[in-house]
């Protein structure tokens, strides 16, 4: 078997990049959503309710069942841990890196196989799916190995590849709704567009998928069944009347589209392309040349069937970033499910051009992974040696060892193709270890609730009276004292003297107005990490950037 890289090369890379991978599970859990996610799957492991999904105290309706289900039984497993939490999104980004392989080795042969599950486990935003874990790793695997096999499917009409496609969009439906059914399907319409697979569509085979899907989707459906459609006279974000399953397969992503229910609208509709400038690196700028050098090669052959050709990727990419860019509810990791094609197409991009001895595009093309490896590699030290203190010796010299490989491998004559990998991985790894053992554990050391669950650990303070005040929800607090913190109205203060409560300096002027006393506190330093400025980032302006949260034993 005939493969660009050498299979030494590539057995190391993967190592590297497991290596990475593995250093993210044991980072602190990051405000908001992924402490969130991680305090609501905790509660469904605690109370073993594995039917309701709530958000803190009110019922939550929003992202579907799958990605906390999973997460609880990880908990269930291995107890409540942060790494626990993150298991099953690695598990899925295997999954996906997998299936990623496979299709683009169906599409493109051996050679493309490895390079588009190298690009796909090397892009920043899978990296940052996979310690920020929210819905979006479980839902990235689940569809692109949906693709997979549905495009195997159309190929071959085998009956096991429906199955499988239909599980693996149940999985996916069922983690994030809607959103998984178009980005799958938008993928499959070119496909078939193109290839004139309606034999295969208009088939009995295709029924047996869409009863395995819906057989898939059952137990969430069941869910929203008993938790909403059951109690038509329930409030649930101000209304009444309120079906889960009408929800999930209507209202969830039409609302995002026009923006109904969200407190603001992204009107920028070229949000996503600028957005895939961070989110694809360190592949973005030459995926954009892939991208439009197919799609110049598609209008010049006026859309023509070529049996050397697929459609999959390219027309997939332009329909979803259309149609997604005009939705007013936008956030970055609403386009992670895109990433594996967009490695998919580049994958076979690469190869087009080293089999045709394209060398005039591949030394552009080395240019820019030049130009963004440099770059990338300076803001890179400058965050793990000038934002915090350096580690301890045995990570700087793990640094200094892959940072020795960076260069060994910038200056190392090779193939093209070959160099372009090489360095554009090992630049990820480079950056990716770095960040996850010094810039975010000292980053994520600024979040109220995991100081003050260390604080009432150290000091022996009995966390059954510990108390919020109203719903200042803190997820961090919660999860990492593996309780759901009860909260106390202002007005009821009084009745729990000796008890102690969790607050932000901006309700201290609150307490003090309503005449609230205490007689013993703790304090901490907080900064909203997702939210980052240069001025934070300086450690000579950093402390003027803080804010404080308490613990108050109420007098």
């Amino acid at each position: 078997m005939e493969t660009i890289l050498s299979r030494k090369i590539i057995i190391f890379l993967y190592l590297l990049l497991a290596f990475v991978y593995i250093s993210g599970l044991f980072i602190p859990l990051m405000e908001f959503d992924s402490a969130q996610h991680a305090t609501m799957a905790m509660r469904m492991y605690l109370k073993n309710d594995f039917i309701h999904l709530f958000k803190g105290f009110d019922e939550y309706l929003d992202k579907p069942h799958m990605h906390f289900w999973l997460a609880a039984l990880s908990f269930k497993i291995f107890g409540v841990t942060q790494w626990a939490y993150r298991l099953p999104a690695l598990l899925f980004t295997f999954i996906g890196a997998f299936s990623t392989y496979k299709l683009a080795k169906e599409f493109y042969g051996i050679k493309a196989g490895h390079i588009a599950s190298l690009i796909f486990l090397s892009t920043q935003a899978i990296i940052l799916a996979n310690h920020d874990v929210r819905t979006d790793a479980v839902l990235t695997g689940a569809s692109i190995f949906a693709i997979w096999q549905w495009v195997k499917y159309l190929n071959y009409e085998k009956l096991i590849y429906a199955i499988l496609g239909a599980v693996g969009t149940g999985i996916a439906f069922s983690t994030k709704g809607q959103l998984a059914i178009f980005f799958i399907g938008s993928m499959l319409l070119c496909f078939v567009l193109y290839n004139r697979k309606w034999k295969a569509v208009f088939n009995w085979k295709v029924l047996v998928g869409i009863m395995t899907f819906l057989i898939t989707c059952i137990p969430m459906l069941y869910a929203y069944y008993q938790q909403f459609d059951m109690f038509p006279g329930k409030v649930v974000n101000g209304q009444t009347n309120v079906s889960g399953i009408k929800f999930i397969f209507w209202d969830q992503s039409f609302n995002r589209l026009t923006g109904s229910g969200f407190k603001s609208n992204n009107t920028d509709h070229f949000f996503f392309f600028h957005t895939l400038l961070w989110a694809f690196l360190p592949w973005a700028f030459i995926a954009y040349v892939a991208i439009f050098d197919r799609t110049k090669q598609f209008i010049n052959i006026k859309f023509r069937y070529q049996n050397n050709l697929e459609f999959l990727t390219v027309g997939g990419f332009w329909l979803i970033m259309l149609i997604i860019n005009m939705s007013k509810s936008k956030l970055p990791h609403y386009m992670n499910s895109l990433l594996p094609v967009l490695a998919v197409l580049l994958s076979g991009y690469l190869v087009y051009l080293y089999e045709n001895s394209k060398n005039k595009t591949l030394k552009i093309l080395l240019g820019i992974q030049y130009f963004t490896v440099i770059i990338g590699s300076i803001l890179a030290i400058i965050l793990i040696t000038v934002v915090f203190p350096l580690p301890n010796i045995l990570l700087v010299l793990l640094y200094i060892i892959l940072f020795i490989l960076l260069i060994y491998a910038l200056f190392k004559k090779q193939e093209i193709v070959s160099k372009t990998l090489l360095i554009s991985v090992l630049f990820a790894v480079f950056v990716n270890f770095s960040l996850n053992t010094q810039f975010y554990p000292n980053l994520l050391k600024y979040q109220a609730g995991i100081n003050m669950a260390t604080i009432i650990e150290k000091e022996g303070i009995n966390i059954n009276d510990v108390y919020i005040l109203d719903k200042e929800y803190s997820w961090s607090l919660n999860f990492y004292t593996k309780r759901e913190t009860p909260g106390i109205a202002t007005s009821e203060l009084e009745n729990y003297k000796g008890k102690w409560l969790f607050v932000y300096d901006r309700d201290i002027d609150k307490l003090k107005s309503q005449n609230i006393k205490w007689q013993k506190s703790y304090e901490t330093q907080y900064f909203r990490i997702t939210r980052l400025s240069l001025k934070f980032l300086n450690p000579k302006t950093r402390e003027d950037t803080l804010k404080k949260a308490y613990l108050l034993q109420i007098n």
